[in-house]
C-alpha cells in the first residue's frame, strides 16, 4: 500500500519564521518514514517557495527546485518548475508547519481549502479568529469564557494613557509569541508601548494586566472528541513570559521555566483542561491548538491567547504537555494526520 504524500510546509515570511524551522526538524525526526512519504516545503524570509530534502541549517542557501501549491483542486498538489515546464507532484495531505502572520492566521489555509488538499490544523475561519487576540476574546466571552479587559488602538487612531489603571500589556493585536509585547507600568510609557506594538502590526491591543499563575493546555481532536495534555505552569523569575525571545531557547528561557505537569490543585486542572476545551469549541478550532490561560489565586481561569498551530521545537510546550499525558510527538503527528483524512482521531 503506497504511503500517504505528506506536504510539510515550514519558514514563511513572519517574524516567527526561525521558529517554523525548528519546529519542522522536530517534526522531520518524529514523521515515521514507513507510514508517510514527506515533501518539504520551505518558504524563505522573502517569501520564495522551495522543495527541499529538509530544514536542515543551510535549506535556504540551496539551489532546490521552485514550487508552488496549485490553488487548482484538479492538481490537488504541487507545481514544479524545472526547465522551463511544469511537473505535478500530488499530496494526499499537508502540515502546515507555520507560525505567526501568513502561517497561522487564515491565509494559507486559504490557499490550502482552494487546492482541495486536506490539511492539518484550524480552518480558514477559526485560524483569522484566533490570531486577532480582541475578535477572539469578543468570541469567547459570548461563550461565558472570562477574558481579560481590553481596549484596541487602530492605525489612525491614539490612546489616552489617563483612561488605564496600571500596569497594562500593550501587544499586537494580530502577532504570534511575544513579539512587539511590552509590560506598561506608567502613563508616559504608553505611546512609546504602542509604536513598538505598530511594527508588528496596525492595530494594537492594550490589555489589563491579570495578577496569576500563566498556565497552559494542549489541545488535540475535533468537536466533542478531544484530548487534553498535561497542563504546565511557567514559573517566572524576574519580567513576564516572551516565548520564543530568548538568546539560546534550546539551552532555556534567561526568566521562566515551564513545570509540567502544572503544580497546581487537581480541581484547577481539571478546571483549566474544560476550560481549554470550552475556548476551542467556542473559537471553532480543530485538529490542535495550544490554549493559554491565566489562574486566579481565587481558582478564576481567564483566556489568555489561542495558538492554532502551536510550537512543535524540541523547548516547545505543546508537545512537552501531550508527552506528559503519554502521547509523543509521532503519535500527535498520526494523530492529526488521521483527523485531516479521516475527520476522526484512530
Amino acid at each position: 500500500m503506497a504511503r500517504p504524500k505528506v506536504g510539510i510546509i515550514f519558514g514563511g515570511r513572519s517574524e516567527e519564521h526561525p521558529v517554523s524551522v525548528k519546529s519542522a526538524r522536530e517534526v522531520a525526526r518524529n514523521l515515521d518514514l514507513e507510514k508517510y512519504e514527506p515533501f518539504y516545503i520551505g518558504i524563505t524570509r522573502s517569501g520564495a517557495w522551495k522543495l527541499c530534502d529538509g530544514p536542515d541549517a543551510e535549506w535556504e542557501n540551496g539551489n532546490w527546485r521552485s514550487v508552488v501549491l496549485s490553488p487548482d483542486s484538479d492538481v490537488q498538489g504541487l507545481l514544479i518548475l524545472e526547465q522551463g515546464r511544469y511537473g505535478t507532484i500530488r499530496l494526499d495531505v499537508v502540515l502546515p508547519v507555520l507560525h505567526g502572520t501568513l502561517g497561522e492566521g487564515g491565509a494559507m489555509q486559504g490557499l490550502l481549502e482552494l487546492s482541495g488538499i486536506p490539511y492539518i490544523g484550524c480552518d480558514v475561519q477559526s485560524s483569522a479568529l484566533c490570531m486577532d487576540k480582541s475578535l477572539a476574546y469578543v468570541v469567547a466571552r459570548s461563550a461565558g469564557i472570562t477574558t481579560p479587559n481590553f481596549w484596541t488602538v487602530t492605525a489612525d487612531e491614539t490612546s489616552d494613557p489617563a483612561q488605564f489603571t496600571y500596569p497594562v500589556f500593550v501587544k499586537p493585536a494580530r502577532s504570534g509569541s511575544s513579539f512587539g509585547v511590552t509590560k506598561v507600568s506608567r502613563g508616559e510609557e504608553l505611546p512609546s508601548a504602542v509604536e513598538t506594538a505598530r511594527q508588528y502590526d496596525s492595530k494594537v491591543l492594550i490589555e489589563e494586566a491579570v495578577v496569576g499563575s500563566e498556565i497552559g493546555c494542549a489541545i488535540l481532536g475535533n468537536d466533542s472528541d478531544l484530548i487534553a495534555g498535561e497542563v504546565d505552569r511557567i514559573a517566572l523569575s524576574h519580567g513576564f513570559f516572551r516565548i520564543h525571545q530568548e538568546d539560546a531557547p534550546e539551552t532555556g528561557s534567561q526568566n521562566s521555566v515551564a513545570i509540567v505537569p502544572a503544580d497546581i490543585p487537581e480541581d484547577s486542572r481539571l478546571l483549566v483542561q474544560e476550560t481549554a476545551k470550552a475556548v476551542y469549541r467556542a473559537l471553532g478550532c480543530s485538529g490542535l491548538s495550544r490554549v493559554d490561560m491565566f489562574l486566579k489565586e481565587d481558582g478564576e481561569v481567564v483566556l489568555n491567547e489561542v495558538n492554532t498551530f502551536p510550537g512543535m521545537t524540541s523547548y516547545s510546550r505543546y508537545p512537552r504537555m501531550m508527552a506528559a499525558a503519554g502521547l509523543t510527538l509521532s503519535e500527535v503527528i498520526d494523530r492529526t494526520v488521521s483527523l485531516a483524512l479521516t475527520g476522526k482521531i484512530r
